[in-house]
Order: C-alpha cells, then sequence, then structure tokens
C-alpha cells in the first residue's frame, strides 16, 4: 500500500529514489527548486536536461541525480520558460512523473509544491490539486501501484502548513462519506 507523507524541508536533501523538480518544458534548470537542484547536483543534472529537452507542458522527463542522495530527478515540464503552471498542467505533469516513476523501479518518490511561487499557482490551490492527483493515481493503479511513498517535501512551516490541511480535510471528507454509507 502506497503511503502519502508530508515533510518540511529540502528536497535536494531527501534520501529516496527519485526527487521531482518543478521545471519548465525546455528542461533549463533556472530558480527556486530547479536553481538548487542544479547546485547541489552539480552539472550532470543540467547536462543530462540539454540531452532530454526540450519537452511538452504536462510532461515529464527523467535524468541522474548527480551529486544528490535521490539516484533520478523527474522533471515535470509544468510551463513553459517564463510562462505559468495551470491546473490542467499540473495534474498531467503529477502523473507523468508518477508513471515514470513507476517505469524506473522506483519505490519512494519526493515532490516539491510545483507550481507555487514562479509557477504562479497559489500553494492553497497547488496543494489541493497535488494532494488529489496522487490520490487519484494511487487509486486508480490499486494494487498494481508499486510506488511505497509519495512525499512532498514542502520548504518552510508555512507551506508545510497548508499542504498538511488540506490534506487533513481530505481525510475528514473520506471518513464522513464511509460513515455515510454504513
Amino acid at each position: 500500500m502506497t503511503r502519502i507523507t508530508l515533510r518540511e524541508g529540502d528536497i535536494t536533501d531527501e534520501e529516496v529514489d527519485a526527487i521531482v523538480n518543478a521545471a519548465n518544458s525546455a528542461l533549463v534548470l533556472g530558480s527556486g527548486v530547479a536553481g538548487a537542484i542544479d547546485r547541489k547536483g552539480g552539472p550532470t543534472v543540467g547536462e543530462a536536461c540539454a540531452a532530454h529537452g526540450p519537452i511538452e507542458v504536462g510532461a515529464a522527463a527523467i535524468t541522474t541525480a548527480g551529486d544528490l542522495s535521490a539516484r533520478f530527478v523527474i522533471h515535470a515540464a509544468g510551463m513553459p520558460p517564463g510562462g505559468q503552471v495551470t491546473e490542467d498542467a499540473l495534474r498531467r505533469t503529477l502523473h507523468a512523473s508518477l508513471a515514470l516513476a513507476e517505469d524506473n523501479d522506483c519505490r519512494t518518490v519526493a515532490f516539491p509544491a510545483i507550481g507555487a511561487g514562479v509557477g504562479g499557482l497559489s500553494l492553497q490551490t497547488c496543494a489541493e490539486i497535488s494532494l488529489a492527483e496522487v490520490r487519484r493515481y494511487v487509486e486508480d493503479r490499486g494494487d498494481a501501484c508499486t510506488l511505497e511513498e509519495i512525499r512532498f517535501v514542502l520548504f518552510g512551516e508555512p507551506a508545510y502548513r497548508l499542504f498538511e490541511m488540506v490534506n487533513d480535510a481530505a481525510k475528514v471528507e473520506a471518513q464522513m462519506r464511509r460513515l455515510q454509507n454504513r
């Protein structure tokens, strides 16, 4: 059974099979999560991005993680360079990232708040869509899902608390539905 967990911290420090980069479709490592990956992962990550890119908005690509603790970086292209992340693009890139993780035998994957910040989505919208899409993916895959843990690593306590609030609200709603169906 897949666990969905939340953690406050720096995603580049996570010891997981894959970390997800909030990328642009050109796969050019810029600021935010991508900049941190570029700095800590070393030049091999950027070189691998250059060899892979560009990709479509809503798609994902996988590369080496360079000097990071993770085995891979999955680059989730939520927006074009200089553009904004749409709700639809976020949904598609989350799904593409999870499928790519499974296709590469990952058991653990860590996501940032894709689309918040430079991407232009509110953190609330990002949390609602991200948590709902991840749950939907796991439910749709059922027992065939090979991911053991999908982790959201949020930078700063405010982001963590907002994701926690959205996650708790979804759990309460699910419990209420179960009680009504008795």
